[in-house]
C-alpha cells in the first residue's frame, strides 16, 4: 500500500499541526511524557462504557500505573453525547480534583471531553458557545490542557477545533467551535483501533471520508485545507475497504487515522449540506453520525455537481480514476465511485431502512437548515432543498 508502511518495527513519530500528534503502532506509551510536559495533575480519563468493556481503558489504566501517574475517570459518555453527559463528567472532574482531561474512544468521548474542559473555566450554558449564533467569540484561552487518544478513524475529534453535543435547550446536535478547543496532544496508535467491529469501521471512516470530500468542495478559499483534504480523499479510497475486510490491517488502519485527522484538519474550511441533514438525523432519528452522513452523502453530491464539476473530477482522480475523460464525465464517474466504495463496506442505501420515519423528515430538513454546515456547501441550498435530498435519501 502507497503513502506508508506501518510495520511493528516502524518509528513512532511526532508532529505538530498545531497539535501535537504522537502517531505509530506503540503510541500509546507516550502518553505519561506528554501528561508531565503539559504539567497535569490527576487528570480525568474521559470515555464510555464501551470502551471499559472492550479492554482499551485497562491498556491505558496498565501504562499510567506504570508511569505512577494517579487519575480520575468518567466512564458514562453516550453515544452522540449530550449536555447532560458533559455536566455529570465535569461534576466528576470537580469531585476528583482534577487538572487536565484525557479523552480516550471515537468521537463522543472525545467531543464530551472538550466541553468538560469548556466548562472547567466557562459558565453555562453550553448554547452560549453554538458556533452558529457567533459564540466562539466568548470561548477564552484558559482551558485546562486535553490529550486525547482515538479509538476509531472518522472524526478526526483529537485535531479538531469543535465539540459536538446536543444541547437541551436548542434541542438539536450544536457545534462548539474554537481554537482553544483543540487538545493538546494526540496519541494515535493504530493498534488500538485493531479491534473495531467491520460496520463500525465502515460507519466511522465513512465519516473521516465525508469530512475531506466536503471539505475539498466547500466554496470558501483555503487552498492549505484543499491540500490536506484531497490526500486524504485518496487515503480512504486506498485503505478503508481493506480496514473494514480485514481488521488487524495495521497499515490500512494506520491510513485511516492519518486520513480522519486529514479531514478534521480541512474541515476548517466549511463542511457542507450532507453534515448539515447528519447533525439533525443523529438526534431526531438516533441514527450512528457517520452512517447518516454516508447514506445521505451520494445525493447530496448529485445536488452540487453543477457547482462543483472541476473539483469532483479532481476527486475522482484522487479514487484512481485514470480516463482522461472529460471533466463533466470524470465528475459522474466521482459519484459512481463513491457510491461503490460505500456499498462494498457495507453502507446501506436508504435511511428508511435505519428506522428513520419519513414523518419526520420536514423536522430533519427545518433542523438542518438551522445547522451552519450547510452555508459553505457549493451550490447555496434552501430548507426545501434539504427536504429533497432527506427525501432522496429516504
Amino acid at each position: 500500500m502507497r503513502f506508508l508502511d506501518l510495520t511493528p518495527e516502524h518509528r513512532i513519530v511526532e508532529m505538530s499541526y498545531p497539535t501535537r500528534v504522537v502517531f505509530g503502532p506503540g503510541a500509546l506509551q507516550r502518553l505519561p511524557g506528554h501528561i508531565e510536559r503539559l504539567k497535569m495533575r490527576k487528570p480525568l480519563v474521559v470515555t464510555d462504557l464501551g470502551i471499559a468493556k472492550s479492554g482499551l481503558l485497562a491498556r491505558v489504566f496498565e501504562v499510567l500505573k506504570q508511569a505512577g501517574v494517579s487519575n480520575g475517570l468518567f466512564d458514562r459518555v453516550n453515544p452522540d453525547p449530550t449536555e447532560k453527559d458533559v455536566f455529570s463528567g465535569l461534576a466528576t472532574y470537580r469531585e476528583e480534583g482534577c487538572f487536565g482531561l484525557v479523552a480516550l474512544g471515537g468521537g463522543s468521548p472525545l467531543d464530551a471531553a472538550k466541553l468538560i474542559q469548556l466548562l472547567t473555566t466557562h459558565e453555562p450554558p453550553l448554547s452560549r458557545y453554538d458556533d452558529a449564533a457567533g459564540g466562539d467569540r466568548f470561548v477564552r484561552d484558559d482551558l485546562p490542557p486535553l490529550i486525547a487518544i482515538p479509538t476509531t478513524a472518522g472524526t478526526g475529534s483529537e485535531v479538531s477545533r469543535s465539540g459536538v453535543a446536543t444541547l437541551q435547550d436548542t434541542g438539536r446536535k450544536t457545534v462548539i467551535f474554537s481554537p482553544h478547543l483543540m487538545p493538546k496532544a494526540a496519541i494515535c496508535d493504530p493498534e488500538l483501533t485493531a479491534g473495531m467491529p467491520p460496520w463500525l469501521t465502515a460507519a466511522t471512516g465513512a465519516d473521516a471520508f465525508t469530512h475531506c470530500v466536503e471539505a475539498y468542495l466547500a466554496n470558501a478559499l483555503h487552498p492549505l485545507a484543499d491540500a490536506v483534504a484531497i490526500d486524504g480523499i485518496a487515503r480512504v479510497g486506498g485503505s478503508l475497504e481493506i480496514a473494514v475486510r480485514q481488521g488487524d490491517h495495521l497499515t490500512a488502519r494506520g491510513q485511516m487515522m492519518i486520513a480522519a485527522i486529514e479531514g478534521a484538519m480541512a474541515f476548517q474550511k466549511g463542511l457542507g449540506a450532507c453534515h448539515a441533514l447528519a447533525h439533525a438525523l443523529t438526534p431526531i432519528a438516533h441514527l450512528h453520525h457517520g452512517l447518516a452522513n454516508a447514506i445521505v452523502l451520494p445525493h447530496v453530491l448529485d445536488f452540487n455537481r453543477p457547482a462543483c464539476a472541476a473539483r469532483l473530477a479532481q476527486v475522482a482522480v484522487a479514487l484512481g480514476d485514470n480516463s482522461l475523460a472529460r471533466q463533466e464525465v470524470l465528475a459522474s464517474n466521482a459519484i459512481d465511485r463513491i457510491r461503490g466504495l460505500l456499498h462494498r463496506i457495507g453502507i446501506p442505501e436508504r435511511l428508511r431502512d435505519q428506522g428513520v420515519r419519513e414523518a419526520d423528515l420536514p423536522t430533519i430538513a427545518r433542523r438542518a437548515f438551522q445547522d451552519a454546515s450547510h452555508q459553505t456547501n457549493p451550490r447555496k441550498c434552501t430548507e426545501a432543498d434539504l427536504l429533497a435530498l432527506a427525501r432522496a435519501a429516504f
